[in-house]
């Protein structure tokens, strides 16, 4: 079973490196775990993603529901996105600022460690690696099973999957799936928001794509710039 992990915690842990704690994809990072925060929220039914205003900046997202989240950080996302309706380009940014929380978080939950050294006996440097908890040694083994094995993944697994590919560091998971054409086209599948009829309810599930393709849009954007 699943440790109450966020999406964005188990998506960092995948893009943590297992020996020295460097997280791949570095630079588009925070609009990955932007792009988490909203697509949780979208899960919950939290917000939603109105595509009559959808432009250059994606969809507008506008806070729905009332009532305390389960979570501080998604409180404070929610906070955030209920201020004003905004466009997702936007708030991936504000909402993505997570490093030191999750890292934190992550420490814990005993799934990394934290190990302080010098460089040269003069420079001191932080390693997070990786402690090879059960859940991560589970969480990997969900995602190759969606991958190669077709599995069908639940909504918190498909989301994962969706961002780490939506920010190309898929290739780089250790152990990561055997790559071929089929599991390139499976991940996009999941990067696209196809994440089957049984996922979650129909507007959840508009909501939720919709988030999650604006996402990994911004993403390549910032790559290719």
């Amino acid at each position: 079973m699943r440790d109450d992990t966020l999406i964005v915690e188990d998506t960092l842990l995948l893009m943590l490196d297992d020996k020295s704690g460097t997280p791949a994809g570095a630079g588009t990072l925070i609009y990955v775990l932007g792009g988490g925060m909203l697509v949780e929220l979208a899960l919950l039914g939290r917000i939603e993603a109105d595509e009559s205003r959808a432009g250059l900046g994606g969809p507008m997202i506008v806070a729905v529901g009332d009532g305390p989240l389960p979570d501080p950080l998604l409180q404070d996302a929610y906070d955030v996105v209920a201020r004003r309706p905004r466009r997702v380009q936007s708030l991936l940014a504000e909402l993505g600022d997570l490093w030191t929380p999750l890292s934190e978080r992550l420490l814990q939950r005993g799934f990394i460690r934290r190990e302080r050294k010098r460089l040269l006996g003069l420079i001191p440097t932080t390693r997070l690696p990786s402690t090879g908890s059960a859940h991560e040694t589970e969480l990997r083994q969900r995602v190759v099973d969606v991958l190669e094995a077709g599995a069908e993944p639940d909504p918190h697994t498909a989301a994962v999957i969706a961002l780490v590919s939506a920010s190309g560091t898929l290739p780089s998971l250790h152990p990561r799936p055997t790559w071929s054409s089929a599991v390139i086209q499976r991940a996009k599948e999941l990067e696209d928001g196809n994440w089957g009829a049984g996922a979650v309810g129909d507007a959840v599930t508009r909501t939720a794509v919709a988030v999650a393709a604006a996402s990994a849009a911004v993403v390549v954007t910032t790559v290719t710039r």
